[in-house]
């Protein structure tokens, strides 16, 4: 539960990020997210997997694409992730009150 909260966290930040600024690639957009997400949690091996796979990530005109519904363009696609994301977050943060209350947030990886 706790890595799926992070994840959740992390993907959030990419989505909130690519929602804001239409100017960064997303190669921009992972790390910025990852950075203030993930990267505390992660130790040297786990950082390592993130830089592997940082080199796959695909540009973002192919990524919104397949983030887009049929028939969607992206001031829906933006208008979807504005719904989205306050609807998770209460969910997310009551999670993190848990992990914390039983001192499992300070759990990182290797």
């Amino acid at each position: 539960m706790l890595w799926l909260t992070r994840s959740m966290d992390f993907s959030i930040a990419v989505l909130e990020r690519l929602e804001k600024n239409s100017e960064l690639n997303l190669v921009q957009v992972v790390e910025d997210a990852y950075k203030d997400t993930l990267k505390p949690w992660h130790g040297w091996i786990s950082s390592a997997a993130y830089k592997v796979a940082l080199k796959l990530i695909p540009e973002r005109k192919i990524f919104i694409s397949v983030l887009m519904g049929k028939g969607q363009d992206y001031n829906m696609l933006k208008a979807d992730i504005q719904n989205l994301v306050p609807m998770l977050q209460p969910l997310l943060n009551e999670s993190h009150a848990l992990f914390r209350k039983f001192r499992l947030d300070r759990l990182k990886s290797t």
